[in-house]
């Protein structure tokens, strides 16, 4: 039996007991965190390509070409050459973002080679993928400070200590005029602007730059420059990983294989993807407890894609999970505290994970708020004209935008909780009083001795009333 074998017979020994109980739950978190960093060449070439392919949208041109190259090349003596394009454009990162590199750490310990390019030249572009406006090009200086705090950020995810690293200005800089345009005098024009996104900025008069549409070309480059076997992306980046198959072809290269990854949903539920500017995300640099938080506050149907993305889990221990929520011999929230504290393993540890289980099991088993210890507060003197999605958002910073707080309260998410002698009311905040002032919306709640504004999981006492 191969070594991810027997660690998956223990696991699935822990899956079947009772998942309620902090100790079983522990045994599983490190089983379960001690994947990511199991060596896994044991694996023959088909369930290595296997289990790649389970957590990919598209496997080009196929599951059975991956086993192949591994195969070709394990013969040869030696992995697979996997290039991932690393983008220098944001300085926080969430979860999303760790996606293709919890995938790439799988082929490294699989004992196939990685390169990360470092998008230095081609952030100078600006990547269009799935943009209605052309993204502004970095600066140098933009590039240098955006990466300074990346690696640090995803490092839980991926060992760097055994990677190679490279920027793209190191050939795309001294490529010549006459060399781009023989190259582009094989690309017909048609294969660029098939792209959807450059269709609907087409039809809507919005236009398009000629860097914008020589973007694909600079990133297939990166491929031709490096040789790769496989290329990793965003499921948005097709187009421009096939750009690289078909470069490699045209300088008689073999062409790489393409492994697309999904596209995360973000956390209010609403199918927009995870994005900082939604709000709807969760921050790599997050404190444990708000990590865990946020990962319960998401709902239920998350738990299947959300357990793909960022556990080591096999699929047969994922389908078991859920099917004994489905039998009703697991309870889902047990399940969500599981995928919880999955990813704040991963993030701080087994011991940091445990601590903001009992945290929020204590939190949000008492029977009164006013057991919980220091809570964000909100005087109704003092905000009560404001309306209740500006206190969430400018106040209370619980959402990032107003608009944010009329969607949790579409969701019924936004409530009042009135604590008094007879235990708590929750009025729920209907969508149309989330701009209605604070202190209208207060003042319509039941009498009590103690009022609390709730957004998802998040609490805040109202002072003053």
């Amino acid at each position: 039996m191969t070594r991810l074998g027997e660690s998956v017979a223990r696991a699935t020994t822990l899956l079947s007991a009772d998942l309620s109980t902090d100790a079983t739950v522990q045994e599983l978190l490190r089983e379960t965190g001690a994947r990511r960093s199991l060596d896994l060449t044991d694996l023959p070439p088909k369930e290595q390509a296997a289990l790649i392919a389970g957590r990919a949208v598209e496997v080009l041109p196929g599951v059975e070409k991956l086993a192949g190259r591994i195969e070709e090349r394990r013969a040869a003596g030696h992995g697979l050459h996997i290039k991932l394009g690393i983008d220098p454009t944001a300085t926080d990162v969430h979860l999303g973002h760790a996606v293709p590199l919890i995938v790439l750490s799988r082929f490294q310990r699989l004992g196939h080679s990685i390169t990360l390019i470092i998008g230095d030249f081609t952030a100078k572009i600006g990547d269009p993928s799935g943009r209605t406006a052309e993204r502004p090009p970095l600066t140098d200086d933009d590039i240098a400070a955006n990466l300074a705090t990346y690696r640090e950020q995803v490092r839980p995810f991926f060992d760097f200590e055994h990677v190679s690293f490279r920027q793209n200005s190191e050939w795309l800089a001294p490529y010549t005029f006459p060399e781009l345009l023989s190259l582009l005098s094989q690309v017909p024009a048609s294969q660029l602007l098939q792209r959807e996104d450059f269709r609907n900025r087409l039809a809507a008069g919005s236009g398009l730059t000629m860097t914008e549409l020589l973007y694909p070309i600079a990133q297939g480059l990166d491929s031709v420059a490096l040789e790769c076997d496989v290329e990793l992306g965003g499921s948005d980046q097709l187009l421009n990983l096939q750009m690289g198959r078909k470069l490699m072809e045209l300088r008689g290269q073999q062409p790489q294989l393409v492994v697309t990854m999904p596209l995360i949903e973000g956390t209010d539920g609403t199918g927009a993807k995870m994005s900082k500017s939604k709000g709807n995300y969760v921050g790599l640099s997050a404190p444990a407890d708000d990590v865990f938080g946020k990962i319960m506050s998401v709902p239920d149907r998350l738990m299947e894609p959300y357990l793909k993305a960022w556990t080591e889990w096999t699929d047969d221990e994922i389908t078991l999970a859920l099917k004994r929520v489905e039998e009703r011999s697991l309870h889902p929230m047990d399940l969500k505290k599981i995928l919880a504290g999955e990813v704040v393993t991963a993030l701080y540890g087994l011991e940091a994970a445990m601590a903001a289980r009992a945290g929020f099991t204590a939190q949000f088993s008492k029977k009164s708020f006013t057991d919980v210890g220091s809570l964000p507060s909100v005087d109704v003197a003092a905000h009560g004209a404001e309306t209740v999605a500006a206190v969430l958002t400018k106040v209370l910073e619980f959402t990032p935008s107003a608009s944010a707080a009329r969607r949790l309260a579409k969701q019924n998410a936004l409530k009042l909780v009135v604590e008094g002698a007879d235990g708590q009311q929750t009025v729920v905040i209907a969508e149309a009083d989330a701009v209605r002032p604070l202190a209208e919306v207060v003042a319509e709640a039941p009498a009590g001795e103690g009022v609390y504004l709730k957004a998802g999981r998040k609490l805040a006492r109202i002072d003053g009333v």
